[in-house]
């Protein structure tokens, strides 16, 4: 169960939720050429950026990307200088962005409710253990860097 609890499983969940309510239940409600496509395009693209950032640096430590995995070291260069989880964050770039795209305006909603699925079910849980792992480095990030932004 472990293998299928991971953000990429709830993002493609947010992402089918939000694509079935722009087709099957539109209301002739819409953002518009110029903010569904240029904006989600940006909000998209932004939010890949983010996660490769993320994983490049990651693996440049040779540390777990997994979220349930032990981490060997605490990443603090890079994208992880701005931001606790970038990949969290990639990963609420990229549902805003395609709920922009598929004028999924009805589906504006799973944005927080996304949010607070990746706070309550994997960075709480991440974070502790982060805090038992790196005791006083992590003390020292947490107070430097935001958790999301």
């Amino acid at each position: 169960m472990k293998h299928i609890n991971v953000p990429p499983i709830w993002l493609l969940g947010a992402v089918l939720l939000a694509w079935a309510q722009s087709y099957y239940l539109p209301l002739g409600l819409g953002f518009g050429a110029v903010v569904g496509g240029l904006l989600g395009g940006l909000l998209v693209g932004g939010g890949i950026l983010l996660m490769v950032l993320a994983l490049i640096e990651m693996r440049r430590f040779r540390t777990s990307i997994h979220p349930h995995g032990q981490p060997s070291q605490l990443v603090q260069s890079g994208i992880f200088s701005r931001s606790r989880n970038p990949i969290y964050l990639g990963d609420l770039l990229l549902l805003a962005g395609l709920i922009l795209r598929f004028d999924a305006v009805l589906s504006l909603p799973l944005i927080p409710v996304f949010a607070w699925i990746l706070e309550k079910r994997f960075i709480e849980v991440e974070e502790k253990r982060l805090r038992f792992t790196f005791r006083q480095d992590w003390a020292r990030y947490e107070k430097k860097v935001r958790r999301w932004l």
